[in-house]
């Protein structure tokens, strides 16, 4: 007997099947926080005009067997608008399991059903992990779609905390923690560790919420408190988790301020480094990286597994992380495109930039060398090199 499908519209109703939920999503190994109940409830409730969700829940008999949360909403390509089809917390969902136990042929009228619901012209899902060694039930979909591209958004640097750590770090990340770790003794500010609950997490996310204002990512416009729909989402999130004894933060204060930090989030033994930011006027302190070795030693003493930079970007990462990484994690982005007219446009237009990307990237090489001078008298060279850093972690 095949799957029973039902839509849903909201996460957070009452008569949502929560236990159900919570019971596969422990079965899905890969599962993340960004999975959580209280995540993705947060993540519903900061929708914005003209975004819609739909869930789709898969029972065999009374087991809950899939749960794919759907955005609907409208996005533009070389100013066309088209229909697209996001998983619920994109984009600040950092790494998402995909929630379903179904066989195959089960997955393929899912997302019959799905195009039935949500007529589209791109069903697109971020940030997935995939078992290891096992065929991600995805890949039934292929066969039912105009065009599929299946792209890897990042590798993780992830650190097994082992005896090893214990020990002092060696080479050169040694000596960059022994330089910054005395100039914060010489200013005089100290490292806190701090397990909020959702009493503390509110002001907690306030203090910093100001960090990051006045750091280059408020600068800039990346932080997780750019804007108001992505605050509310994480304030409501940070909350929920932090009532479950899920949110973990390390803290450099000076004098009762914080002046430097990082945010994460705690399962299966393993701490999501989610967000960091740092005063600007402290940056030379090298904050950072003395709080991702307290990480590492809060792990210890609390017999967490892993150290995961949650996402970084896939060219040019400049997370600390890399020093330390014993491995890695792989985040993939599957795009669905339908056979709607707009889903085989949207198609044709992705395989012809596939085929021109070769030829502008040599185009733009080209452009960026400089000109050579017809005359050359003398030839100078300079040793070093000044670069801007990849800021590529939230």
């Amino acid at each position: 007997m095949g799957a029973r499908f039902e839509w849903r519209t909201s996460m957070c109703a009452a008569d949502f099947p929560t236990a159900a939920y919570e019971t596969l999503r422990l079965q899905v190994t890969e599962h993340t926080p960004f999975n959580n109940l209280g995540w993705l409830c947060a993540a519903e409730q900061a929708l914005g005009e003209g975004e819609r969700l739909h869930i789709l829940l898969g029972w065999e008999a009374d087991e809950l067997r899939l749960c794919l949360p759907l955005v609907a909403s409208r996005e533009r390509y070389a100013g066309v608008p088209f229909r697209v089809v996001h998983h619920l917390g994109y984009p600040l969902a950092d790494r998402l399991a995909l929630l379903s136990l179904l066989a195959g042929n089960d997955m393929g009228e899912a997302l019959r059903l799905i195009r039935q619901r949500l007529p589209h012209a791109l069903l697109q899902l971020n940030e997935l992990s995939e078992p290891s060694g096992e065929e991600i039930a995805l890949t039934e979909w292929t066969a039912h779609s105009s065009t599929v591209e299946r792209r890897l958004s990042c590798r993780v640097p992830v650190h097994l905390i082992s005896a090893a750590d214990h020990q002092e770090v060696s080479g050169d990340p040694r000596y960059k923690l022994r330089r910054a770790r005395k100039r914060i003794a010489a200013c005089g500010a100290e490292v806190r560790r701090i397990t909020p609950d959702a009493m503390s997490m509110g002001p907690l996310l306030q203090a910093i919420s100001e960090v990051e204002a006045v750091s280059w990512k408020g600068d800039e416009g990346v932080g997780i408190f750019a804007n108001e729909r992505s605050r509310q989402l994480i304030e409501r999130a940070f909350t929920a988790l932090a009532g479950q004894g899920l949110v973990r933060v390390v803290m450099l204060e000076l004098n009762g301020r914080c002046i430097s930090y990082r945010l994460g989030l705690l399962e299966q033994g393993r701490l999501y480094d989610y967000n960091l930011a740092f005063l600007p006027q402290y940056a030379d302190l090298g904050s950072g990286r003395v709080l991702l070795e307290e990480w590492i030693r809060w792990g210890l003493n609390d017999d967490w597994r892993w150290i995961d930079a949650s996402r970084v970007s896939l060219e040019n990462s400049s997370h600390q992380l890399h020093e330390r990484m014993t491995g890695q994690l792989e985040h993939w982005r599957w795009s669905f495109y339908s056979w709607r007219p707009s889903g085989l446009l949207l198609g044709l237009g992705l395989r012809l930039w596939h085929r021109l990307k070769p030829h502008v990237q040599t185009w733009r090489a080209r452009r960026a060398e400089p000109a050579k001078p017809a005359l050359k008298a003398v030839t100078i060279t300079t040793e070093g090199e000044h670069a801007s850093p990849s800021h590529s972690q939230r």
